[in-house]
């Protein structure tokens, strides 16, 4: 199966429609978004769709995988966003971080990196298109 480009050569096929509402539910199982009108005077960031097989061993395409994506290249540091973050840790990184919980007896509680944008509390608004 083929990756589609955008959204309009995946709308051709029911696989791919079956991943995008997936995609769909999991942004309404989590309640992480409301639709409302556009307004005017607001930053509002462009998203696009991202389309990916998921395959195995074989290289036999097990499931396909949509995700929803912003365009950050629109937003302006300091007017949009203040911060960013990086999911990505080397593994030295995580060493030293358990090693130094473990010393301190600190309790360590593990997130799923593909939700994790969910468990944070935004202090703007953020408008998606």
């Amino acid at each position: 199966m083929i990756e589609p480009n955008n959204v309009v050569d995946a709308l051709k096929d029911d696989d791919w429609i079956k991943a995008m509402q997936d995609e769909l539910n999991e942004f309404e199982s989590h309640r992480v978004w409301t639709l409302v009108p556009m307004l005017q005077g607001k930053t509002i960031i462009d998203t696009h769709s991202v389309f990916k097989n998921m395959i195995d061993k074989y290289m036999i395409v097990i499931r396909n995988k949509a995700r929803l994506v912003s365009q950050g290249f629109c937003q302006l540091e300091g007017l949009d966003y203040d911060e960013t973050f990086s999911p990505v840790a080397r593994l030295e990184e995580i060493r030293l971080f358990l090693a130094f919980t473990s010393f301190k007896n600190f309790k360590v509680y593990q997130t799923d990196v593909k939700t994790a944008f969910l468990h944070v509390n935004l202090q703007k608004e953020v408008f998606l298109k």
